[in-house]
């Protein structure tokens, strides 16, 4: 990677992952895009950034000639709660923009980077240590899209020899951008809520076991599969990842080991809980280990400890 172009750079993944690379590879060679510019100002006023949906195929090839992009992280999408109120919206960005940034990377030669999800399963796939390779028929609208873009990445890989590589991120945990309509941002709230009021209200049951995986965890995986050799990546696209599984309850109980007055209680949102049943409890992420060397830093007790720490610095 010499140049690379993020669309969606400031949502939660994204902006983590933009902050990284302009780190590793210089604010200049690190152009940015979302469809908002007035959140995050060190991000989008320390290099190049322009406003622009990731739909508008014209504006991003003039982007990507006018800086010699050669690698692009389509972070741009509709997350899973978020999605179910609007299918139509969820097809059309999450498809719409993926499918226009795979045919400039066609055409310009470029490599990309797609996160797919635990979502792209369903209820029929097993649920514990979730295959590589599995049945695939999700239930939400989310799930569709992350399914059909692992498909159509695989298509332009194999049609058109473009450089498509993917991950199936877990829940993503981070203290830097808050998350946006996810089935897992309850495992992000919970820490807020357990500095500012000793309580968080869930809304999964007490026992829904997923897949988790801490911020730094996430951006190293999405940087070193880009970085990795070619040759050695039999899968390509949607490795499974995998770092933690917990549920709210543990959650809660390595809370109290820093907050020991912290409780939970629960008001169960049944389109979120719905979703999530339908979701593995941990995948196996053995091709990726094998793969491309992944390998993740954190735990829960080690996430919990540096979350409430972080979290505490920057509010009390």
């Amino acid at each position: 990677m010499k140049r690379i172009l993020i669309l969606g750079s400031l949502g939660q993944l994204g902006s983590e992952i933009a902050y990284e690379c302009r780190k590793r590879y210089g604010n200049d060679n690190v152009v940015l895009t979302d469809i908002r510019d007035d959140i995050n100002l060190p991000l989008v006023q320390g290099g190049p950034f322009y406003k622009v949906d990731c739909r508008d195929g014209e504006a991003i090839l003039e982007i990507v000639k006018k800086h010699n992009i050669d690698t692009i992280y389509h972070l741009a999408a509709i997350l899973s709660a978020t999605a179910e109120r609007n299918p139509l919206n969820a097809w059309n960005i999450n498809m719409g923009g993926l499918m226009i940034t795979l045919e400039i990377a066609r055409q310009m030669g470029c490599a990309v980077f797609t996160p797919s999800s635990i979502g792209a399963f369903g209820p029929t796939t097993p649920k514990k240590f979730t295959p590589q390779d599995t049945i695939q028929r999700p239930t939400s609208i989310y799930g569709v899209t992350k399914v059909a873009g692992e498909l159509l990445c695989d298509y332009y890989n194999h049609k058109y020899d473009v450089d498509t590589r993917g991950i199936r991120f877990p829940g993503v945990i981070s203290n830097l951008t808050p998350p946006g309509g996810g089935t897992t941002d309850y495992a992000v709230e919970i820490y807020y809520e357990a500095v500012r009021k000793h309580h968080y209200t869930c809304f999964l049951r007490g026992d829904t076991y997923l897949d988790m995986i801490y911020m730094p965890d996430a951006v190293q995986a999405a940087i070193q599969i880009m970085e990795a050799n070619p040759a050695r990546l039999r899968h390509r696209n949607a490795f499974n990842i995998a770092a933690m599984s917990f549920c709210p309850e543990e959650q809660a109980a390595y809370i109290r080991t820093h907050i020991p007055d912290f409780t939970i209680s629960y008001e169960i949102d049944p389109v979120k809980q719905a979703i999530a049943d339908s979701w593995p409890d941990s995948l196996e992420d053995y091709a990726a280990r094998v793969e491309w060397d992944w390998k993740p830093q954190y735990e829960l007790a080690a996430m919990t400890e540096d979350m409430l720490n972080t979290i505490k610095r920057r509010e009390l």
